[in-house]
């Protein structure tokens, strides 16, 4: 292992320890009374986004081992992504409200309302989009209500994006004079891919969160879990943030009843994308897997592997994503026979690249 290497695992587990829902600070003050490099380990924490969490950990430690010129660059990123934060949220509440006004039904989910349900306040964690669901019979009159607002489509017109990018179930739209951009879906997985929670499903179970002045319907509880465990698993988990989402819900959530999430996940094809998540969070954040779900996760070898790849991934500073690019979401199905159907089925689907 390069010298490089050692310092990006040496600066992602101390890391790890700083993020996690309780922050281990008697392990964190050893490390500290060694000399560590503070700006490498807030470069870390940028490029998987938890700096409000590692911010934290240092402010209770009472910013130990933290040079007066770290300080400075922390308050200012503090100021910036509290204004951010704000921003998105003054967004995400006229968005809520114009589709309110047309009668167009939608849910939040990650982004803002994520960050006030799981983490308490708006800039306790990074994010830097929007994400909503609506029907599918409503997508067009939801792009109608956009465009009212300013918005255009990121990836071409209406009628290529329809042509090319539908398969991706979501499409991306972006404001001329604002920074946050809205990926509008209508179900949470390119259309090869199966996923733990259905879009139908998605409307049993919503949980109002007060986004300023506005209360905006969000995913929540059961369908929650399912929600971050399925994306964590489509994007390999390249980052560590999604680990710290689904970690807190596992902490702050001890009465979900894991077994039907589990169940539910494994009538969708994608059972292990629950045992994965709860995997990841084990190994990187300490958190305990749910009692009712200890036995399937160490059992199964298939993810015991992958977990330990993606860990070591992490602490290469190497994220699978990035090198495995398109395959990453095969993941989510269980079987090998399902993941060659998702092969097939993408080579056959209409893409940006085939036009």
């Amino acid at each position: 292992m390069s010298r490089d290497t050692r310092t990006a695992s040496a600066d992602f587990d101390l890391l790890c320890l700083m993020v996690r829902p309780k922050p281990d600070l008697v392990r964190t003050r050893e490390v500290l009374r060694r000399a560590i490099d503070v700006e490498g380990l807030l470069r870390t924490a940028a490029q998987h986004s938890v700096r409000p969490q590692l911010i934290r950990g240092l402010a209770a430690l009472s910013w130990q081992g933290v040079p007066a010129t770290s300080r400075s660059s922390i308050a200012a990123f503090q100021r910036f992504h509290l204004v951010c934060s704000l921003a998105a949220a003054l967004q995400l509440s006229q968005v809520a409200t114009a589709f309110a006004s047309r009668g167009v039904r939608f849910a939040a989910f990650k982004g803002a309302t994520l960050a006030k349900a799981l983490y308490g306040d708006l800039s306790a964690r990074e994010y830097t989009d929007i994400d909503l669901i609506v029907p599918k019979a409503q997508f067009g009159e939801a792009e109608d209500v956009l465009a009212s607002l300013g918005y255009s489509g990121a990836q071409g017109d209406r009628a290529f994006r329809r042509a090319f990018l539908a398969y991706q179930r979501q499409y991306a739209f972006v404001h001329p004079d604002l920074a946050v951009a809205i990926d509008l879906h209508w179900d949470f997985s390119g259309s090869h891919v199966p996923f733990p929670l259905t879009s139908a499903e998605t409307w049993n179970e919503l949980e109002d969160v007060s986004i300023g002045y506005q209360r905006v319907p969000a995913v929540s509880g059961t369908n929650l879990a399912l929600l971050l465990a399925g994306h964590g698993t489509k994007e390999a988990w390249r980052s560590l943030d999604w680990v710290c989402d689904f970690a807190m819900l596992l902490d702050r959530r001890p009465d979900l009843d894991w077994p039907v999430i589990h169940r539910r996940a494994q009538a969708r094809g994608c059972g292990d994308s629950v045992l994965l998540a709860c995997a990841m969070a084990q190994r990187l954040l300490g958190v305990p897997v749910p009692p009712a779900l200890s036995r399937p996760v160490a059992e199964c070898r298939r993810i015991q592997s992958i977990a330990s790849g993606l860990v070591d991934d992490l602490r290469r500073g190497e994220p699978a994503a990035e090198k495995r690019e398109n395959l990453s979401d095969l993941d989510l199905c269980d079987t090998r026979r399902d993941r060659i159907s998702a092969v097939l089925t993408l080579a056959f689907t209409r893409t940006v690249g085939d036009y």
